[in-house]
């Protein structure tokens, strides 16, 4: 079944200069249509579009569908891997590789009472995996169930990126003996890259970056390919950073958030040696996903990034100036909490929610 829903955007504009802070919006309303393709009873993850235009998407709980936007039905895939699916664990993204088809997930991998991201691909065979291959598990396994991380991306030169969140163990976030809080970067095939930038005894070499806490966002920009991450903060400080090799993004030393309870965590908001993040949210709007929009459908959107929000249950547009945030637009406010945002190949944006719906953005 697919409703129509006649939503309203509220629009707001911050500026700033290397840094932009995002608080308070001048409301102005514009019409905007939100149609939902599909429902299901659990929270849609990731998902991602097949050759032949339909939709393949996970559900947290362990299940794997392809939606038919033709005939409006889903087909339940076979052969997902066993989850841990407790807290924010589960079966998370999923992408069909642009190139070879094949398909890339993430999970949070059940390890004696404890869990660990986990990254595998698989061959689709009709309704199948086949050949379903562990290529990559986080170090090392935790008792938490928050903070998997687990946004995938590729960099069309044969490398897969991922995110690992801090696992709720601060500590070893700035520890690069441990794979929490780190941007992960791995042949496609789970090898390690030789150009990787941690190559010293004790380091994992597949750490790409580091200092990160909750990155649920991830996303190559088309006009320039540089990657960039959107990173839950605690109470406050949510941001988005671009990706560089071997750099650091703070976390927990540099933030602007606080800990639920109030007091402040770390040592400050900039240090030396920590690379500023591009935009950040206090409070916060628990950005769980972004995407930049580059068809041709909506042209004055052309090259902005799109923000799914949890807490904020809104989508959010950014336009940019180079890497500066020059304003911003909120969508759907207060329709649901928007787990991942995808441009598809119709030129139109997709989103899901973790009320299990999966929809799209109409003009």
């Amino acid at each position: 079944m697919i409703r129509n829903l006649l939503l309203f955007a509220f629009i707001g504009s911050v500026f700033s200069s290397s840094l932009t802070f995002a608080r308070e919006f001048v409301p102005e309303k514009q019409k905007v249509r939100y149609e939902v393709l599909t429902e299901r009873k659990d929270v849609i993850w990731g998902f991602d579009f097949l050759k032949d235009g339909r939709i393949i998407f996970t559900e947290r709980g362990g299940k794997i569908f392809i939606f038919d936007p033709k005939t409006k039905r889903s087909t339940q895939v076979k052969g997902a891997p066993q989850v841990h699916a407790r807290g924010q664990g589960g079966l998370l993204d999923i992408r069909v590789h642009p190139a070879n088809g094949k398909i890339f997930l993430t999970y949070s991998e059940p390890a004696n009472g404890k869990s660990a991201t986990a990254l595998a691909v698989a061959f689709l065979v009709g309704d199948e995996l086949k050949s379903f291959k562990k290529i990559y598990t986080a170090h090392e396994a935790s008792t938490s169930d928050i903070h998997y991380g687990s946004r995938i991306e590729f960099d069309g030169k044969g490398h897969v990126f991922f995110t690992v969140g801090d696992r709720n163990d601060r500590k070893r976030v700035q520890d690069l003996a441990y794979s929490n809080g780190k941007v992960i970067r791995l042949k496609e095939d789970g090898s390690i890259p030789e150009d990787n930038p941690f190559k010293k005894k004790g380091q994992r070499p597949e750490i790409f970056a580091y200092g990160i806490r909750s990155p649920q966002g991830l996303a190559f920009r088309p006009q320039t390919n540089e990657l960039w991450l959107a990173d839950m903060g605690p109470r406050g400080g949510d941001e988005i950073n671009i990706i560089e090799a071997g750099k650091n993004y703070g976390w927990p030393d540099i933030t602007h958030g606080r800990e639920y309870y109030g007091p402040k965590i770390g040592e400050g908001t900039e240090k030396v040696g920590v690379v500023p993040s591009v935009v950040y949210w206090v409070p916060s709007i628990s950005p769980s996903a972004i995407a930049f929009y580059d068809a041709d459908v909506f042209p004055a959107w052309k090259g902005n990034v799109f923000v799914a929000c949890l807490s904020g249950q809104q989508l959010r547009r950014l336009k940019l100036d180079g890497s500066r945030v020059v304003s911003q637009e909120v969508l759907l406010e207060n329709v649901d909490r928007f787990r991942n945002v995808r441009s598809g190949p119709d030129g139109y944006l997709y989103l899901s929610t973790d009320s299990g719906k999966l929809g799209r953005l109409l003009k």
